[in-house]
């Protein structure tokens, strides 16, 4: 009986320990059936911080080019109204201390013209000098040459003799498109479309001359010369020439004096 009533009591235990776990289950499974997730909260994105942009950097606008200034360029004067003649300018001191020697210059261009005129002139038409003086002052050759130029409105100007009055007007000559005869040897060491260089250069007359002297034995040279552009050029070609030639420096000696030096016995 005990064993019976023991099994009885043991059976209705776990009886009820089942029927406990089984409503248990049905309770848990209901409640999760029920639950409801809450909705997640979405956090808000943090707003983008913009970046302000750098500011652009302008580049320096460029200076403005002036344009250059024009410059005004000298008309040659007009040709003169045609009268059958031909006018020519005589550019040679009358007075100071070149006219002895430029006078002589003015006589054999009037001559000239004189000797042209009586063979029928220039392409029939007779010719017609000119004259001014510039009175061997260098400045006013320059002076001289524009009234040729402009108020005369000689064709062709012919003058100067040493080589510094030539180098004063050639700038007019250049300026104005006009020729100059130069009737003189000169130092060379200029080339000037409106002169006509007529004369010899060192090389055509000094050098050949110490040439030959030296062929005749000598040795010692002594230069002498007024002082101003063409003795010195000049003189310093013929020094070179010499030194080339195995003439020592203490063979050459060099002296200069004024335009107005005459006393030469000392």
């Amino acid at each position: 009986m005990k064993r019976i009533f023991l099994a009885v009591l043991l059976g209705f235990a776990l009886g009820v320990t089942g029927c406990g776990g089984g409503g248990g289950d049905t309770a848990d499974s209901g409640a999760a059936d029920e639950v409801v997730e809450a909705p997640a909260k979405e956090t808000p994105a943090a707003p983008a911080k913009e970046t302000p942009a750098a500011p652009a950097k302008e580049a320096p606008a460029a200076p403005a080019k002036e344009a250059p200034a024009p410059v005004a360029e000298k008309k040659a004067p007009a040709a003169p109204a045609d009268d059958g003649t031909v006018k020519i300018g005589i550019l040679h001191s009358l007075s100071g201390t070149m006219a002895i020697s430029e006078t002589s210059l003015r006589d054999v261009v009037l001559m000239a013209a004189e000797e042209i005129n009586a063979a029928g002139g220039v392409l029939g038409k007779k010719i017609v000098a000119e004259v001014v003086d510039p009175a061997s002052n260098w400045p006013l050759f320059a002076e001289k040459a524009k009234e040729l130029i402009l108020e005369k409105k000689v064709a062709v100007t012919f003058g100067c003799w040493t080589s510094v009055s030539r180098k004063s007007c050639l700038p007019v000559f250049e300026e104005y498109n006009q020729l100059l005869f130069y009737p003189v040897q000169y130092e060379g060491e200029e080339q000037s479309r409106n002169v006509f260089y007529t004369a010899a250069t060192p090389n055509q007359q000094l050098v050949p001359a110490a040439n030959y002297l030296m062929g005749q034995g000598f040795r010692k040279f002594y230069l002498l010369g007024t002082d101003y552009v063409f003795p010195r050029t000049a003189n310093k070609v013929l020094k070179a020439f010499l030194k080339a030639k195995g003439v020592p420096d203490e063979n050459v000696r060099e002296e200069y004096t004024s335009f107005h030096h005459q006393d030469y016995q000392t």
